[in-house]
C-alpha cells in the first residue's frame, strides 16, 4: 500500500462545551475518492475546515504524505495541494467564466508599471484546461451566472485541477442538483480520481457516495461510525448506519398502512 497523500489520526476538535470532532481517523489516496457522509450536525464542516487549514486539531494528528502538519493558515494548505471547493464556489456570477477560473491567480503580462492581465492567454488556458477534462462550455465569456448548477460545480473542479490540487475536497457539491446535473458532477469527480488527485467527497446521499467512492468515513454527532472500504460495506448498509438503523426500523414501522 503506498502512503496515504493525506491521513487524519484521532482527530478531535471542541468549540466550548460543544464536541464538533471526537477520534477521527481515515485516509486519502491519489487516484481514489474518500467519501465523508452524515447528517446535518454530523461534523463533515468541522472536518473541512481542520484538512483545509481554517481550524486546527485540538488533539490528534494531520499527516500530508505520512509527515505531520499544521497548517496556520488556509493558504498554507492550498500551497501544499489541499484545494477546497465550498458549496458556494468562491466565484462572481457576473464575472465571464475565464476570469472566474483565474480569480485570485491572474495571469499577468510585461512589467513594472506596463504590468497587465493577461486576458488572451487566461481565455486560451481556460478553454484548454476545460477541455481537457471533457468540459463543454459554450461560450468562455459568458458569465458563471448563466451556467447551470453542474456546469458551474465542474469549472470549479477543473480549476483546481489545473492548479495543481493534489488532494480536492468538494463540500456536499451535489446537494442543490437535479438528477441529472447531479450525474454530471459525478463523472467529474470520476475524471478528477483517474488523473490521480485524491478526492475527498462531503455529501449525505449514499446514493451519490457510493458509486463513485472508494472509501467511506460515516460520522454521527462528532463521532467515527466506522472507516470502510468499499469492497467491506454495502450501500444498504451506509444508509442504515446514517438513519441509526433501530431508528429506520421503528419509523418504518409507523409509515406501514394498517392492514384493511
Amino acid at each position: 500500500m503506498t502512503t496515504p497523500l493525506l491521513e487524519l489520526r484521532d482527530v478531535g476538535k471542541t468549540f466550548g462545551n460543544v464536541i464538533a470532532l471526537d477520534g477521527i481517523s481515515t485516509s486519502v489516496r491519489a487516484g481514489e475518492v474518500t467519501c465523508v457522509l452524515g447528517d446535518n450536525g454530523a461534523g463533515k464542516s468541522t472536518l473541512i475546515k481542520i484538512l483545509s487549514g481554517v481550524h486546527r486539531p485540538d488533539r490528534g494528528e494531520l499527516l500530508l504524505d505520512g509527515s505531520p502538519v499544521e497548517w496556520a493558515a488556509p493558504r498554507e494548505a492550498l500551497d501544499a495541494g489541499i484545494a477546497t471547493v465550498y458549496q458556494d464556489l468562491a466565484m462572481i456570477p457576473l464575472m465571464a467564466v475565464w476570469r472566474n477560473f483565474f480569480l485570485g491567480r491572474e495571469l499577468t503580462k510585461g512589467w513594472g508599471p506596463l504590468r497587465r492581465f493577461d486576458s488572451a492567454q487566461a481565455r486560451r488556458v481556460t478553454t484548454q484546461a476545460l477541455g481537457d477534462m471533457g468540459i463543454d462550455i459554450r461560450d468562455p465569456d459568458q458569465p458563471v451566472g448563466t451556467l447551470s448548477g453542474g456546469e458551474r460545480q465542474s469549472v470549479a473542479i477543473a480549476r483546481a485541477v489545473h492548479f495543481g490540487a493534489r488532494v480536492l475536497i468538494l463540500d456536499e457539491p451535489t446537494s442543490a442538483l437535479g438528477v441529472r446535473q447531479a450525474g454530471v458532477v459525478l463523472r467529474y469527480i470520476a475524471q478528477a480520481r483517474d488523473r490521480g488527485v485524491g478526492v475527498v467527497f462531503i455529501t449525505h446521499n449514499p446514493h451519490h457516495a457510493f458509486p463513485v467512492g472508494d472509501r467511506f468515513l460515516l460520522l454521527g454527532r462528532g463521532r467515527s461510525l466506522g472507516d470502510f472500504a468499499k469492497g467491506e460495506i454495502t450501500q444498504e448498509e451506509v444508509t442504515r448506519l446514517m438513519a441509526g438503523g433501530a431508528e429506520l426500523d421503528q419509523l418504518t414501522h409507523e409509515l406501514q398502512r394498517p392492514p384493511v
